[in-house]
């Protein structure tokens, strides 16, 4: 694994012949070539033997010690062989696909403007229950980006770094967003889309290179070439559309989560019921994550708070509202909140699926026999997996 120090020993045999390889004349018969022959053995006089190799060794092609050293690959076994059959047919099947076929029969889509003021866009998103909206810029006919959850947090932000500028953010609207993430040197707001009707694949790719966890489609109308935005597109509802028409090949993904190394386990973030919602929200900030665990004094899991959760900490541009505990804001939550789901490290990619299919998942929490946390499973994890588990490709290609 460490290409420097192969290519350092490799140098080193180089410069001098190995002990094993070296013969002396004996004049009982010509000199037989080493087993492997690195290097050429010259006969001289006894007691004359050549220390360093010859100029015209170097000439001769020889074999890096590290493809001599190079074990025999071990033989796939059927269950590899399944894992890897599942995985091609389902990205084969997002590749026919297109994004406009994970649209529901029916669905209602709210686009807000982007002269709304910040506090009239949070109200709308609390009364339709929804957690994002895309925007539409009305003055040049096109659109503007996507308000999510992280965008109330940039304003959450820029509250605690600028007190005095309080009184200023019931005059806020959305396009003074970009100015917030200037000031406090946040990510700009989320603009990427894609067409509807290209693959669903490349919608994928976009979200994984661009972290993002929901894309909108965006189409032209071909008499005015003004941009239409069709809906939106989470990679839940993707995950979904993949459990659902492809079972077939999503029974083959029968390695465990801890054998295919699915989620983060090492550094999470967790927080305490009476924790403050400020002090959660400065988290999930300086890590760039979108949920923290919320366990006791002993690491049972209790619950989860997630990045939504802010909306109704603000509502109505109460921000005072923030320096109340973490307990206190997950009491207000809807009553149809589909809670938390929690998996062990032995579980099956497969069995994962099967949730998806059946329920409203957003993220999975991995836990011991004892309810301990051991580890956090995003959507984005399977979906990368899905996407990307070996391929030669990375991340960053269209």
């Amino acid at each position: 694994m460490d290409d420097a120090s192969s290519a350092s020993k490799g140098n080193a045999d180089a410069g001098s012949m190995p002990t094993s390889h070296q013969q002396r004349s004996s004049g009982s018969g010509p000199l037989q070539p080493p087993a492997v022959a690195t290097v050429a053995s010259i006969a001289r006089p006894h007691g004359h033997e050549l220390p360093f190799v010859t100029p015209s060794s170097y000439l001769r092609p020889r074999p890096s010690s590290s493809a001599a050293r190079k074990m025999p690959e071990k033989p796939a076994s059927p269950l590899d062989k399944d894992q890897i059959q599942g995985l091609r047919s389902i990205r084969d099947f997002l590749k026919v696909r297109t994004s406009y076929d994970v649209l529901p029969l029916s669905f209602r889509l709210i686009v807000l403007d982007n002269d709304l003021l910040i506090k009239k866009s949070l109200n709308i998103l609390i009364q339709n229950a929804i957690v994002s909206a895309p925007l539409w810029d009305s003055h040049n006919s096109k659109f503007a980006g996507l308000l999510t959850a992280t965008d109330y947090i940039n304003v959450i932000q820029y509250y605690c770094q600028f007190p005095d500028e309080m009184h200023k953010l019931e005059q806020f609207r959305l396009s003074s967003l970009r100015d917030i993430e200037k000031a406090i040197g946040a990510s700009p707001l989320e603009t990427v889309s894609v067409n509807p009707m290209r693959p669903l694949y490349e919608a994928c790719r976009r979200m994984l290179k661009t972290r993002a966890r929901r894309i909108p489609l965006v189409d032209v109308d071909d008499e005015t070439g003004r941009e239409m935005v069709v809906s939106v597109i989470t990679q839940y509802r993707i995950l979904k559309f993949i459990a659902v028409n492809n079972e077939h090949n999503t029974v083959l993904l029968k390695k465990s989560l801890r054998e295919i190394g699915l989620g983060t386990y090492k550094n999470l973030a967790t927080a305490k019921m009476n924790d403050s919602v400020l002090n959660v929200v400065d988290m999930m900030v300086k890590q760039n994550i979108s949920c923290v665990p919320v366990v006791d004094a002993h690491n049972h899991l209790l619950n989860v708070f997630e990045a939504v959760d802010i909306i109704p900490c603000i509502k109505g541009g109460a921000y005072e509202e923030l320096s109340s505990s973490v307990g206190e804001a997950l009491c207000m939550r809807p009553d149809d909140s589909p809670g938390i789901y929690t998996c062990s490290p032995e579980d099956r990619l497969d069995s994962i699926f099967d949730t998806v299919r059946k329920s409203r998942v957003h993220r999975l929490i991995v836990v011991d026999d004892d309810n301990r946390l051991v580890g956090v499973i995003s959507l984005s994890d399977i979906l990368k997996y899905v996407l990307l588990h070996g391929e030669e490709d990375d991340i960053n290609e269209p």
